[in-house]
């Protein structure tokens, strides 16, 4: 079971405890219940029978007919995060390669618009964290990348991928920053 409120998602295993913290909610506060999680903050929730597909098909298709502002996409999609913030950092002063760039990312996205992220509801509790950064990846300042993404069992709760804020001396240096 999944509740959203304001900025805070709830999930249980079971109704009864939702609906207990419902009511302790309603004593509190004056809210509204909307129901099963449907559509929010642009992501399409699909209940399945191993658990929930989060998608932004729908978004992405208006986003990209309105303006093409990718940077709104990165919310279920890690797979395209690292992408749009390089074209994000030229966006003051976008040259024709941006442009290109841009471009291959937008065809990208209408190719794979039917990918999501997939939230299972009996996976193990285990956490577990991963993360990697390359050495001087950036040949204009020379700074590493470095990026994580954190597993609960088999749930992706979180993910990043950014440019370091000074130049590493070695790829153990990089790596190290990128763990800290």
């Amino acid at each position: 079971m999944l509740l959203y409120v304001d900025d805070i998602v709830l999930t249980a295993s079971s109704t009864s405890l939702v609906q207990r913290i419902i009511a302790s909610l309603h004593k509190e506060f004056s809210m509204t219940d909307l129901g099963p999680l449907n559509y929010f903050l642009g992501i399409h929730a699909t209940r399945t029978a191993s658990g929930m597909f989060l998608s932004q098909k729908q978004y992405a298709s208006e986003i990209i007919e309105r303006d093409g502002a990718l940077q709104y996409l990165t919310f279920t999609r890690p797979d395209i995060s690292y992408a749009v913030q390089q074209i994000c950092l030229f966006m003051h002063d976008p040259r024709e390669q941006h442009m290109h760039a841009l471009k291959r990312i937008i065809r990208y996205i209408q190719g794979t618009a039917d990918l999501g992220l997939q939230l299972y509801s009996s996976s193990p509790t285990t956490l577990v964290a991963y993360s990697d950064a390359d050495w001087a990846g950036c040949p204009t300042t020379r700074r590493s990348t470095s990026g994580y993404c954190i597993f609960l069992g088999n749930n992706l709760l979180s993910w990043s991928s950014k440019r370091q804020h000074t130049p590493s001396r070695s790829s153990a240096e990089a790596e190290y920053r990128g763990v800290a």
